[in-house]
């Protein structure tokens, strides 16, 4: 069992191996030195000109110290199919969800008491005593303990493992590395759910019900109703309102822009194949060159409400500029590249 297991785990670490390259490329990697360099800066500046108000600080500390305490999942490395042909290995399981508690524990307590520790000039500016700070490393790890193994225990009932719950947790903890991956490339053995949302449904009444629209209406639908675009839009649109928010650089917070949109853009690209394996919609009489117009006049619309978005938290001619710049770019140039490779 343990070979299996160390298996599928250099399985998956292959996966890391195959898609990092992508995420580390020169150019994300020259954005993160910049922003590393920013955060040092303000880092400083904040340490130098301490505020007066402490309660933001204060605040953000326990934020950090919160999400610290909740983050981690035990990798398990369960498949569907380990219900059937696992069965009677039941406790070997157990022990084996035990010890990934034990890993997952150790690797996230490691990391997490390494950047509190170097949040402490922070809380020695709040008045913390070196004392009072170790007391409360201690309290971290006492806490990420209990909370680890309850993670673990709650896929146990009685002493027996919940075969189907522990097999969708570890599902779960997968897809989510694999999204981020998504983010940057294209990436295999991802899935998705659908789920109606009739909030949003008025939304679906915007496009004539029109063969000409056809693929346009198919698109809103996938987006609204799809697992993962409207969640992704969501998410890099307020990163990139944020970025234009707190970022007083003009010239970083339009470079983080310009990443936010376009890892959002270059996501939703991936609608064009969201019905490939909808086989009547092989069979409509309709050719390619209108599923590539109507995909193009979807993301046209879509840049203009991120455009509109952006735009409210505009705070200088500068920026203004940067944003309509990048959306031009991205609809002009960039979108219709992608959709002509993707046809060809």
């Amino acid at each position: 069992m343990k070979e299996l297991f160390k298996q599928r785990q250099s399985a998956f670490l292959a996966l890391h191996r195959k898609y990092l390259p992508y995420v580390l490329n020169d150019h994300f990697i020259l954005v993160l030195i910049f922003l590393l360099g920013f955060i040092l800066f303000q880092y400083s500046q904040i340490l130098k000109h301490f505020p007066k108000n402490h309660y933001p600080i204060i605040l953000f500390l326990v934020a950090v110290y919160l999400i610290l305490l909740a983050i981690g999942k035990p990798a398990s490395y369960l498949e569907p199919a380990d219900r059937h042909y696992l069965l009677r290995q039941e406790a070997c399981i157990i022990s084996h969800l035990k010890e990934a508690a034990k890993r997952s524990y150790f690797l996230w307590t490691s990391i997490s008491l390494g950047l509190l520790t170097l949040l402490y000039p922070l809380m020695a500016k709040l008045g913390l005593a070196i004392v009072a700070f170790l007391a409360l490393l201690v309290l971290f790890i006492c806490l990420k303990w209990f909370i680890q193994q309850r993670k673990a225990s709650a896929l146990l009932e009685d002493g027996r493992l919940k075969w189907d719950q522990a097999i969708a947790y570890e599902l779960a903890r997968q897809q989510g590395i694999l999204k981020f991956y998504a983010l940057f490339t294209n990436v295999k053995g991802i899935s998705g759910t659908f789920k109606e949302r009739k909030y949003l449904n008025p939304i679906t009444k915007a496009f004539p019900k029109k063969s000409q629209y056809l693929w346009t209406n198919l698109y809103l639908r996938s987006f609204l109703r799809g697992s993962d675009y409207l969640g992704l839009f969501i998410r890099l649109s307020l990163l990139s309102c944020l970025s234009l928010i707190f970022i007083k650089n003009h010239y970083l917070a339009i470079g983080l822009n310009f990443v936010w949109t376009y890892l959002l853009y270059f996501q939703l690209l991936a609608l064009y194949h969201y019905y490939d394996y909808f086989y009547l919609g092989q069979l409509y009489p309709v050719n390619n060159k209108l599923k590539k117009t109507n995909l193009f006049y979807f993301l046209r619309l879509l840049a203009g409400v991120s455009l509109v978005l952006q735009l409210l938290f505009c705070r200088s001619i500068i920026v203004l500029v940067g944003i309509v710049v990048t959306i031009l770019f991205l609809t002009l140039v960039y979108i219709p590249y992608k959709i002509k490779n993707m046809i060809d």
